[in-house]
């Protein structure tokens, strides 16, 4: 359970080729972008990996594929789902894959109460022993905000071993960072309020930005944790236009459309979702160039 969690993890989109399979060859190409981008945690199936769209075998090939190309990078998957069931059963899967560990997100749409939620995670817990487990809170996607008290909670489980906080408060983030047990690690899991997050008491970031430009966003949480506050201000503002145009539409619709531009994959997204208008593409071109040297930065 001693692993350090510090630092940039980025959320792994999943590239889809155009007839709607999962793209492995351009996943790979992506983990190796992370990779010699100088990311320190790699988390694939997650929000951003379209998780809640792909099968079991693409999942099983998504996660053999990520822990090939990442060295001795950790891999967290993306292990959440609704029904507990399912959960614990994806969770005791990553493990038998070699994973690092889980990024379980709250169940969505049941909105359980305190107790459920705790009984959700010990069920996770058990169905993988010994595998740490990042509780993921994210109540925009969810419609289930965990405070923390119903927090505190959860840090009783030994597997729990993180959180990444993307409530968007940084009041509850502060709070979150105020009652942090000996141990246990406060990740940021939003690109626009790392900085902040930082400042307050967060360890690192879990960033969808990472995916487009992951050394540029590897220096800014590190000149942030080492407290260089001008090196970290000014590439928070040159890094802020791609931010912003990346959550235009609902994630990883704009992101998808920046890593086609890269070379990184095809600007495609598996339904409900649909791929980014124009009007997005167009602010996204722009925000890269702001970002980098004036020049689309082409992955080779």
């Amino acid at each position: 359970m001693k692993l350090d969690l510090s630092g940039l993890a980025v959320a792994l989109a999943t590239p889809f080729t155009p007839s709607g399979d999962v793209d492995l060859v351009a996943f790979r190409k992506l983990v190796r972008h992370m990779v010699a981008g100088g990311v320190d945690t790699l988390v694939p199936l997650g929000t951003t990996g379209e998780a809640s769209t792909l099968l079991d075998a693409e999942r099983d090939a998504i996660i053999a594929a990520c822990l090939e190309e990442s060295g001795s990078h950790a891999v967290f998957v993306g292990t959440g789902h609704n029904a507990t069931r399912q959960a614990a059963a994806m969770t005791k899967r990553a493990q038998q894959l070699g994973a690092t560990g889980a990024l379980v997100v709250t169940p969505y749409y049941n909105k359980p109460n305190p107790d459920g939620l705790v009984a959700h995670y010990a069920a996770i817990a058990e169905a993988a022993p010994g595998l740490p487990l990042i509780a993921y809170n994210v109540p925009g996607r969810t419609g289930l905000n965990v405070t923390p008290p119903v927090l505190a909670r959860l840090w009783e489980n030994p597997q729990v071993v993180a959180v990444k906080e993307s409530s968007g408060s940084l009041p509850q983030i502060a709070e979150v960072a105020r009652t942090l047990p000996r141990g246990k690690t406060l990740l940021c899991g939003d690109d626009n309020l790392a900085l902040a997050a930082i400042a307050v008491g967060a360890s690192g970031l879990v960033s969808v930005l990472g995916n487009v430009l992951p050394r540029e966003t590897t220096n800014m949480v590190a000149a942030a944790r080492r407290g260089d506050r001008a090196e970290a201000i000014r590439l928070h503002q040159q890094l802020l236009p791609l931010m912003d145009a990346l959550f235009l539409e609902s994630n990883p619709v704009p992101l998808k459309a920046a890593l086609k531009m890269l070379g990184l994959g095809e600007d495609l997204v598996r339904l409900p979702l649909s791929p980014a208008s124009t009007a997005t593409r167009t602010r996204l071109a722009e925000a890269l160039c702001l970002s980098t040297d004036g020049t689309l930065p082409g992955v080779k």
